[in-house]
């Protein structure tokens, strides 16, 4: 009886000792992902609401310098713990844009 009694417990623990290492991660994205697709229409000479209706609001736009705009984005994967950092800045001279910077350079 005893015996029967702790063979159970002794399962009972082998098996919730297996399934607590299959514990799901979500990848955590956070910024602006942006399409690679859109990414390629960006073009030099373009407007700040073309820009800003193409690639969405920028995560960060400085107080102190308005004629830039960053797009960030990072993700961290939540099977390997892998992170993965983008950036890309526009400046605009006269509400047009006129040099891109970054990570997420159009092609």
């Amino acid at each position: 009886m005893i015996l029967r009694l702790f063979q159970k417990i002794l399962i009972a623990g082998c098996v919730i000792v297996a399934f607590s290492g299959c514990v799901y991660r979500m990848d955590i994205p956070q910024g602006n992902r942006i399409d690679p697709a859109l990414l390629r229409q960006l073009e030099i000479g373009m407007s700040r609401s073309q820009v800003e209706f193409l690639l969405g609001t920028p995560a960060v736009v400085d107080l102190y310098q308005p004629d830039r705009w960053n797009y960030v984005y990072y993700l961290k994967r939540g099977d390997d713990g892998e992170i993965e950092k983008k950036r890309m800045t526009l400046i605009f001279t006269n509400d047009l844009l006129s040099e891109i910077d970054g990570t997420l350079i159009p092609g």
